[in-house]
């Protein structure tokens, strides 16, 4: 089998031409971009659990993803066209006779079937939900770039001449670039009118609090009813140690806790700090000082959580309850 067009391959139907891979790859890479921004402005009403924008870290980071963003997108887009989008397009070029009809059809129902198989490798593997939406998309991330493959290869039947790749990735980046703002003005003014709310977290009352609830590492904290804590493994402030650094130890042992709604205890509450939150104050002797655990999450399904260190980029630990 042929990669590209050079030469004279052995099975010409089965070659994959250099402009169709490319569109392949191209319209793979925009709609790899425009999720990514849809993904970002789903963000917009999650809980950023304290903290903060990031700082010079995030700057770079930025940076980074506007200079090698691009390029990361052109070789995912590559790579998808590559196992996905062109193999379909074999697959519908082999089933002619069988399955005679449009070749564009076959290719979108090729496409939709290897995307099928390709989500329940992700499922086997990966461990995803068969019906969630991650897998969903994985199964139909193949219809667009077939569609641009049924595109540039009708203009090179009209025109006698395939398409330049150059032009090709040059209109994708545009597509890409238009859409991307598109949503992202979608989102801001979404969220400026209201028809996006920003996150507000759960007000619980101590009887709501009382109960298990798990962390990473083994962490455990059972909150009983009458004030008494039962720890395992739980991450709590160092005793001899500043807010600033990010070094967290681990208690084991029974404590007390309680709940403030004021954020008196709240190692980051005031003027650069985040908002005032009600959290839950864990004290337990002979083991680090008060830990202010942050409520968070949603009245169905709440969180416990510490920013352990600087705001911009401290350890955050995450309880949730059974």
């Amino acid at each position: 089998m042929g990669w590209g067009d050079t030469g004279r391959p052995r099975h010409p139907r089965l070659t994959w031409e250099n402009a169709e891979l490319n569109a392949a790859a191209a319209v793979c890479a925009v709609q790899l971009a425009v999720a990514a921004t849809v993904w970002w402005v789903g963000t917009f009403d999650d809980d950023s659990h304290g903290a903060g924008t990031g700082g010079a870290l995030a700057a770079a980071g930025l940076l980074c993803m506007v200079v090698l963003g691009p390029l990361l997108l052109a070789a995912l887009g590559m790579l998808h066209a590559a196992v996905h989008t062109m193999p379909a397009a074999t697959l519908a070029r082999l089933t002619t006779r069988r399955a005679p009809g449009r070749e564009t059809v076959r290719h979108l129902a090729s496409v939709i079937l290897l995307g099928a198989l390709w989500a329940a490798v992700a499922v086997t593997l990966g461990g995803l939900s068969p019906t969630g939406a991650p897998v969903l998309l994985l199964a139909a991330s193949g219809i667009l770039p077939a569609l641009g493959v049924g595109h540039v290869r009708r203009r090179a039947r009209a025109t006698g001449r395939a398409s330049r790749v150059r032009r090709v990735w040059s209109r994708s980046a545009l597509a890409a670039l238009a859409a991307c703002a598109l949503v992202a003005t979608a989102g801001a003014v979404g969220l400026s009118t209201g028809l996006i709310e920003e996150y507000e977290p759960p007000t619980l009352t101590t009887a709501q609090l009382v109960g298990v609830w798990h962390g990473d590492g083994g962490a455990v904290l059972r909150l009983r009813s009458d004030g008494r804590a039962d720890l395992t493994k739980l991450p709590a402030e160092p005793e001899f140690d500043d807010v600033a650094k990010r070094d967290f130890t681990r208690c084991d042992g029974t404590g007390s806790w309680f709940l403030d709604t004021e954020g008196r205890y709240d190692p980051y509450a005031g003027e650069n700090g985040p908002e005032v939150r009600d959290g839950v104050v864990v004290r337990v002797k002979d083991c680090g000082h008060d830990t202010y655990w942050t409520i968070g999450g949603s009245e169905s399904g709440p969180e416990l959580f510490v920013l352990f260190g600087d705001p911009d980029s401290g350890d955050l630990r995450i309880l949730t309850r059974d």
